[in-house]
């Protein structure tokens, strides 16, 4: 019954520290921080070991430090004219790309020409795969008095009252030309994490009741000429969809922009073909500063960002995670396996070691979940899960041996009949309580009982009535002592007293209360009846006259038994 009860509490303490474990805000702040850790680990672990391969078709004409430089030393400004992208997009063209893609806004500028801009706009008109970027923010409205966007930018949603997107109050517009000339315009903010790691990005984002998608996203859009795998109903939740990276810094190909100039104001010949390719302009020069942290690299362009995004849509590899009643049940799943071996092991080490394989499994199988099939199975739930039962588990189960250890060891030291201690206690505890006595000079003293005539009292009335008695008037002694002294049964209708820090005097005071007690009591019998009896007591000392060994001390006591039942009994000597 106690183990059912040990188990049964064991259960619902669990199931109890589980939920309040769940809902408590900082736990799964906590738990969510280390998850993420896992997911930056085992994402990291993929891309070394180099089966991630990205899409080739994907290029970054890249404004690296170099072509910062360059640019700098032979235009004397940035941002770059408009009408040199004008030139560097007509060059690409000839090649008939997939698509080009700017990975920057192009707003207005007091350095600008108004002749510079209308080259880039009139590029915009001519091409339909040249695309631009324009950012959502929350500035307040006495800085930027919120614009509003053409409703061809933006995206149908069946149930917009059911979507929970990142929303804005404001935005940061790009040239009205660019506007007025294409369709393709989309959004280049970012999701970042708590711990400032980029794992996510948002597919669609809301301002004034609208909403817009992300460039990547009609980028990937055009590339596939079909609808592209994540719809626009399938992000209500807003979170976004989770990046699945194929390398570190530069995985992508790189074209920095500074040949492209050289070729297009004819300094030098520029060997690449283009054809079919999704070009992407951005920037990857540090003092740019647009750099990111992300799972693999803790500086990462931007740019590669968005060509992630888009290579993750073209071939719809992005992270799947699984739901938090999964990861649950998959730590209900190990902490099963922990228990079972706990329960059924008799070797701590080897379960601990048969746990530890299975958890180390578990989490070896999570990375090729994420690493063959894009799933992020989580880790920190099931294994802590998995690690509060085991020691749960251990708990309880040393509590039931320590209960069993403790039930042995009163059978072992208990008489049965009387739940006295049995004579082998006695001697042990004689011979302690010697010892502590002649080491420390404290009193120790020793009262023998017997119950007078017994045997005529079992003749007359039977076993069993004389079995009640003994029960009886171990009860009265027993309870009639101090909690520090010792009552044992000595053997037959004998029992022994052991009282520590005792003097004889003291002693003897007791044996008498004791002798009154018993006399005084009738005791009833196994037919039903009363009867009285009676008991002789003797007493001893630790000291010089009745000994200082535990068989001297005992041999005095009995001596003086021994004399008390020759002097009519119901007596203490």
């Amino acid at each position: 019954m106690l183990k059912k009860f040990l188990y049964t509490l064991w259960i619902s303490v669990f199931a109890l520290l589980l939920f309040f474990s769940v809902k408590n805000g900082s736990f799964a702040t906590f738990v969510n921080s280390m998850e993420n850790r896992t997911f930056d680990i085992r994402q990291s672990l993929i891309v070394n070991s180099g089966v991630r391969q990205h899409n080739k078709d994907i290029v970054i004409v890249a404004i690296d430090d170099a072509s910062y430089e360059y640019i700098l030393d032979n235009y004397g400004e940035w941002p770059l004219r408009r009408d040199v992208y004008a030139k560097m997009v007509d060059y690409i063209q000839a090649d008939k790309p997939k698509s080009i893609a700017f990975d920057f806004m192009f707003v207005k500028s007091m350095k600008s020409s108004a002749a510079s801009d209308n080259a880039l706009i009139n590029s915009f008109k001519k091409y339909n795969n040249l695309f631009t970027a324009m950012n959502l923010d929350d500035q307040p409205e006495d800085l930027r008095v919120p614009p509003v966007l053409p409703d061809k930018l933006s995206v149908q949603v069946s149930n917009p009252e059911e979507f929970n997107v990142m929303e804005y109050s404001n935005c940061r517009v790009i040239l009205q030309g660019i506007i007025d000339a294409t369709y393709n315009i989309g959004m280049i903010n970012v999701s970042r994490s708590d711990d400032g790691v980029l794992r996510k990005m948002p597919v669609f984002l809301k301002y004034q009741d609208k909403f817009y998608p992300q460039l990547g996203y009609i980028v990937a859009y055009h590339y596939l000429d079909s609808e592209p795998i994540i719809a626009v109903d399938d992000d209500k939740n807003g979170e976004g969809v989770i990046l699945n990276w194929y390398g570190h810094a530069g995985t992508f190909e790189n074209i920095p922009m500074y040949k492209l100039l050289k070729a297009i104001e004819g300094k030098e010949k520029f060997d690449y073909n283009f054809e079919n390719k999704i070009v992407y302009f951005g920037a990857t020069a540090a003092s740019l500063f647009d750099i990111k942290t992300v799972p693999v690299d803790k500086v990462f362009p931007g740019v590669e960002v968005q060509a992630t995004y888009v290579n993750n849509l073209i071939d719809g590899s992005f992270i799947v995670k699984c739901p938090l009643w999964l990861n649950v049940l998959f730590g209900l799943l190990l902490g099963i396996l922990t228990v079972g071996f706990v329960l059924r092991i008799s070797s701590m080490p080897v379960a601990l070691g048969l746990s530890c394989t299975v958890y180390g499994a578990y989490v070896i199988l999570t990375h090729y979940a994420m690493r063959f099939y894009n799933m992020w199975v989580g880790i920190v739930i099931p294994l802590t899960i998995a690690i509060l039962a085991f020691i749960a588990v251990v708990i309880v189960k040393y509590l039931i041996k320590s209960r069993d250890f403790d039930q042995q060891y009163k059978l072992a030291t208990t008489d049965g009949l009387t739940e006295l201690y049995n004579h082998r206690y006695f001697q042990e505890q004689m011979q302690n309580q010697v010892s502590h006595s002649a080491r420390y000079d404290v009193p120790l003293s020793l009262i023998l009982v017997d119950i007078d005539f017994f045997k005529k009292f079992n003749d007359t009335y039977g076993h069993q009535s004389g079995d009640a008695v003994l029960r009886q008037v171990a009860f009265i002694l027993k309870k009639n002592v101090r909690a520090t002294d010792i009552v044992c049964r000595y053997g037959g209708e004998e029992m022994s007293i052991i009282l520590p820090n005792t003097k004889y005097e003291e002693a003897v005071s007791i044996a008498n209360k004791l002798c009154s007690l018993v006399a005084s009591k009738s005791c009833k019998l196994s037919n039903g009846k009363e009867s009285n009896v009676t008991i002789s007591l003797g007493v001893a000392s630790f000291g010089e006259e009745d000994g200082q060994t535990p068989a001297t001390i005992i041999e005095s006591a009995d001596k003086r038994l021994y004399n008390a039942k020759e002097n009519g009994r119901n007596r203490v000597n």
